[in-house]
């Protein structure tokens, strides 16, 4: 039940690109259970939808709350495309919901009981780098796998450095001294 800790230092082993998504909901009116209430229990059973195919490219999750009225899931995918793939696919439960919200939206039943939001992002090799202390994997590292640090580098810097085997080399600056 309980994961057991790596010890020392590690890092995530992202090798490539690494894909987040940040989706999640916000009670506006607490007493609107029938409005927020179904919201969440979708993001479960999306989660549930995808955890039961991995090919799907959901590589991990990590559900969050930042308030009481404020809930979201952090989504670690395997590429862009798949995440796509899925919130657009007619047979997947987001389709589903988003078709719901779009009907009630047009016929003005939507009443802002609930917010809905998610930001997604695509973080290119070099602009990303992870470190933990002591720690179960989690997050990245939960998503890609564990490493000890010093695969990747001690420092920041050399982290954020690491090109995988497949990566293009960043190119140099010109030298337009002339």
């Amino acid at each position: 039940m309980f994961a057991k800790p790596f010890p020392g230092l590690s890092t995530a082993a992202v090798e490539g690109d690494a894909v987040v998504l940040l989706i999640g909901m916000r009670i506006n009116h607490f007493w609107a259970v029938h409005q927020w209430l179904p919201v969440m229990l979708s993001m479960k059973r999306m989660l549930g939808e995808l955890a039961r195919d991995s090919g799907r490219g959901l590589l991990g999750h990590v559900l969050l709350t930042a308030s009481p009225r404020t809930y979201y899931v952090v989504q670690y995918w395997e590429s862009k495309e798949k995440l796509y793939a899925y919130a657009t696919s007619p047979d997947m439960l987001h389709h589903k919901a988003w078709a719901t919200i779009n009907r009630m939206d047009r016929a003005g039943k939507l009443r802002q009981h609930v917010g809905r939001w998610h930001e997604a992002y695509v973080v290119p090799e070099g602009s990303y780098e992870s470190i933990y202390a002591d720690m179960p994997a989690f997050g990245l590292a939960a998503a890609h796998g564990v490493l000890p640090v010093e695969k990747r580098g001690r420092r920041a810097a050399d982290r954020y450095a690491y090109r995988s085997s497949g990566a293009p080399e960043e190119a140099e600056p010109a030298d337009n001294a002339g």
